[in-house]
């Protein structure tokens, strides 16, 4: 069990780094765009917003913390099983998030119904948001510890909480106002590249 399995196990990285690459330089919203679908949809609301935020950091990080044994104790060649089942992680991963995510829609259907129906297609999505299969298949594909893929998960649910809450806060006034620009599919967008740009622009000059 050495071969795979150990450098996964090697307290490698350092962590704060990584964290705030998935929070900022590589944020998945604005860098990698992935999720995006929720990120259009929902921005208009702020307590949508908020609403979805928790709910796609909380299943990013609970199926980071599951699916990292999955990987390496049962899928890895170097498992206990001894045979190579990694073919199936894509599979594998999708059940895992689809389970929290049927755990997070009982929880606001049972105790804040308005914020279910607000939600409404975009809570079940989850379970296929590239997003949050994105950051599972990356800590084993970059062969991060278990407390590394952790706060990689964690990370990267912070970094798309706070693009959705700036994102929601900036259309939704905006909106308010009368400003059509930000309405909309094309509004979503033209948001997402200002802040982008800016995001970009300032981690190139602290060059973190």
């Amino acid at each position: 069990m050495t071969d795979v399995l150990m450098p996964a196990l090697m307290p490698t990285e350092n962590i704060f780094p990584l964290f705030v690459e998935a929070m900022f330089t590589k944020n998945f919203l604005l860098i990698m765009f992935l999720g995006l679908c929720s990120y259009v949809g929902l921005t208009t609301n702020s307590d949508t917003s908020k609403g979805m935020s928790m709910a796609v950091t909380f299943v990013m990080t609970m199926s980071a913390i599951l699916t990292w044994p999955i990987y390496y104790y049962l899928l890895s060649p170097a498992s206990f099983l001894g045979k190579d089942l990694t073919f199936l992680k894509t599979i594998c991963f999708i059940l895992v998030i689809a389970a929290f995510v049927q755990l997070v829609e009982f929880i606001i259907r049972k105790f804040s119904p308005p914020l279910y129906r607000s939600l409404g297609i975009y809570l079940p999505l989850i379970s296929t948001n590239c997003a949050v299969l994105g950051v599972v298949l990356l800590n084993v594909q970059e062969g991060y510890t278990y407390g590394a893929s952790i706060m990689y998960a964690f990370g990267a649910g912070l970094g798309y909480s706070w693009v959705m809450l700036a994102t929601a806060a900036v259309r939704e006034k905006l909106i308010m106002r009368g400003v059509n620009l930000f309405n909309g599919f094309i509004g979503a967008f033209f948001a997402a590249m200002m802040v982008a740009l800016i995001v970009v622009s300032y981690f190139s000059v602290v060059k973190l």
